[in-house]
């Protein structure tokens, strides 16, 4: 309840847990995908349905490491819907270069897919709407089917997402990676500095290490976190430490 999500979150979204966090690590191309947003969950799956933004964080990548986010520059409507129906789809997309420490904005109706080689942190809304444009040959199944005309309707040509490179933190510092209205992901980082934080009972904080190890202590209460592990920080908390155990970074999402 208010609780764990927080006054501003339950205003919001009542008491459904309006976020997603989760760990990919991709050993071959993910299908090719776009999401509704909350106006067209609506419209296309029904009352209470959410869209789905989401952010990308790169924590780690073989060389060469790419995938797929919106279309190249150019690309109409019509080009665009032309090119899903007839599966030539992949001649239009956009492939980009990351690596390690990287982060990309996907606002709903991006075009988008992960190729191999990448572990990735991906924070978004909580929605299973995710409508498959091309699946690389892979056969359809009952659960595993390919959403042409659905697609066509979501999907945005214009959309841009730049990629963002890692900020230099100082120890003891955190910076905003990506802030939308469904979310923020932020970085922390240091060594020896501790960082004050604070729910304001407002939202629930996941702590996510991306980097060494760290403590999360509020009064005589503390749990230590290894790399890639998470926490929930309920927002009822409110004040709390991250403390560094030796160099470490870490991802905050709250509302």
């Amino acid at each position: 309840g208010g609780d764990l999500l927080g006054k501003k979150v339950l205003a919001r979204t009542g008491l459904r847990f309006p976020l997603l966090v989760k760990l990919l690590d991709c050993a071959q191309w993910l299908s090719l995908q776009v999401h509704p947003n909350d106006e067209q969950a609506f419209k296309l799956e029904g009352p209470d349905q959410f869209g789905k933004t989401e952010a990308w964080h790169i924590l780690d990548s073989q060389p060469d490491a790419k995938l797929i986010s919106g279309l190249k520059p150019g690309t109409t409507s019509n080009e665009l819907a032309d090119a899903i129906r007839n599966g030539t789809i992949m001649e239009v997309s956009q492939y980009v270069s990351v690596a390690q420490g990287d982060t990309i904005f996907m606002p709903a109706g991006t075009l988008h897919a992960l190729g191999p080689g990448l572990l990735v942190y991906e924070v978004q809304q909580t929605s299973d709407w995710t409508y498959r444009v091309y699946d690389w040959g892979r056969p359809q199944t009952e659960t595993r089917r390919l959403h042409i005309e659905k697609s066509i309707q979501v999907i945005r040509p214009d959309l841009i997402t730049p990629v963002i490179p890692m900020p230099v933190c100082a120890d003891g510092t955190h910076e905003v990676l990506v802030q939308c209205e469904y979310f923020t992901l932020e970085l922390l980082a240091g060594s020896s500095r501790s960082i004050e934080l604070d729910t304001q009972k407002e939202t629930f904080h996941t702590i996510t290490m991306t980097e060494g190890e760290a403590r999360l202590q509020s009064g005589n209460e503390y749990v230590e976190l290894a790399k890639y592990q998470t926490v929930l920080i309920p927002a009822s908390l409110g004040r709390y430490q991250f403390q560094p155990l030796g160099n470490c970074r870490a991802l905050k999402a709250s509302v």
